[in-house]
């Protein structure tokens, strides 16, 4: 996915900016996400189209990681 439009996006719940974060194919998490840092969550982009739904979301803690 294109970083400009990434830029574009902003968090579903909050409207804050978002992260973009790769995973370690290793964790288990998806390999890409956006992160909201101020919510603690990462939506997940599958075949490079972000799913940027609140309850497809994935919760985190307070440094990012799998919660």
């Amino acid at each position: 996915m294109d970083h400009r439009l990434i830029e574009m996006l902003v968090c579903p719940v909050c409207k804050g900016p978002l992260e973009d974060r790769r995973n370690a194919a290793a964790t288990g998490l998806p390999e890409r996400e956006l992160l909201c840092p101020a919510d603690r969550l990462a939506f997940p982009i599958r075949d490079g189209i972000p799913v940027m739904l609140a309850n497809e979301a994935r919760a985190t803690d307070a440094e990012g990681d799998a919660a």
